[in-house]
């Protein structure tokens, strides 16, 4: 074992004590029936304190196994079908809130804050070391979105990783925006980050998207709408920034070591304001960019476009979802993932 190695198991080994202790912390979740939660303690950051959020349902299967999923930018973990459907299939179900998102939202804090996605790192490290204090061996981490983004990064820096195989539903690998955005505006404006890291810019006011969702409009769906919110939130240059500079290392090529799922919609859609077309589309990205650039993420990578799919391909309709999961599951089960 090279000294990196050993000081990370050295430090996994601190982590899964500390959460060993923290034991007693866990309550019963807002999903209830059988999801608990604890939070876990991460230290102090430029905005203050901050946690994480830890989610868990056990399969009753007494299998070693556990897949653990990372939601995205606007978002936290509440898709309680999918966490079932991974229980119902005997695997134990682990999701993670990070912090300034969802159930880990502190008094005072500015939602979805970040200026490096290294700092989720922590974050995901604590879940992980939850998983392995609860005899959970074979795990499978799998990220939405932006959280597609920061698992990949996350993968791509730990070639030592326990972890057996990523599952990416709709990762935000690159903007979804002209050549001249990509190419000049995000990138000057991200470049401001660095001596005003709290300037923000609007994201315009485009609800498309969350009335595809939510069952108040056109959707099927019901969540917390101060943890997920409907009109856009202002961005940081900052984030902008930490968003842009991951993108980047991840499109020099990928060095993902283990089997990777890329799932996706078979179509996107643009504009502000809902039409039919945002039920059957990604409306969020471009998925010839997901498809682009997810397929050099690694060696061993697999391609799955979902016909109709939204950007959420779990938040699909019936007949869409209940694909996407048959997919899913088919490549644990024909791979020995889990």
């Amino acid at each position: 074992m090279n000294r990196k190695s050993h000081l990370r198991s050295l430090l996994l080994l601190a982590i899964i004590a500390i959460s060993a202790s923290m034991a007693a912390a866990w309550q019963t979740d807002v999903l209830g029936d059988g999801y608990e939660m604890r939070y876990v303690d991460q230290g102090t950051d430029y905005s203050g304190t901050v946690r994480s959020t830890i989610v868990r349902k056990d399969s009753d299967c007494g299998r070693r196994n556990g897949i653990l999923y990372v939601h995205g930018y606007n978002d936290y973990f509440f898709q309680k079908e999918m966490g079932d459907r991974f229980v119902d299939s005997c695997i134990n179900f682990y999701a993670v809130d990070l912090r300034k998102y969802g159930r880990s939202i502190m008094p005072g804090q500015k939602k979805f804050q970040a200026r490096d996605l290294h700092e989720y790192f922590a974050d995901i490290d604590s879940a992980l070391a939850q998983m392995h204090a609860d005899g959970i061996d074979d795990i499978v981490l799998m990220g939405h979105s932006t959280d597609g983004l920061i698992t990949s990064l996350y993968m791509n820096e730990h070639p030592d990783s326990a972890i057996r195989g990523l599952i990416l539903n709709s990762p935000f690998l690159d903007w979804n925006f002209s050549g001249f955005m990509r190419k000049v505006a995000i990138p000057a404006f991200g470049s401001l980050g660095k001596l005003f890291p709290n300037l923000s810019i609007s994201q315009g006011d485009g609800t498309g998207y969350a009335e595809s969702l939510l069952k108040d409009y056109h959707g099927e769906w019901d969540y917390n709408q101060d943890w997920k919110v409907v009109h856009p939130e202002k961005v940081d240059a900052s984030w902008t920034r930490a968003i842009s500079s991951a993108q980047k290392e991840l499109k020099k090529g990928g060095k993902i070591d283990v089997p990777i799922l890329l799932m996706h919609s078979s179509g996107s859609v643009s504009g502000d304001k809902w039409t039919p077309e945002f039920q059957k589309n990604d409306a969020v990205l471009n998925v010839k960019d997901i498809s682009r650039i997810g397929r050099g993420l690694g060696q061993d990578v697999t391609e799955d476009t979902v016909t109709d799919g939204l950007h959420d391909l779990m938040l699909s309709a019936p007949p869409v979802r209940e694909k996407a999961y048959d997919d899913m599951f088919r490549w644990i089960r024909e791979r020995h993932i889990l």
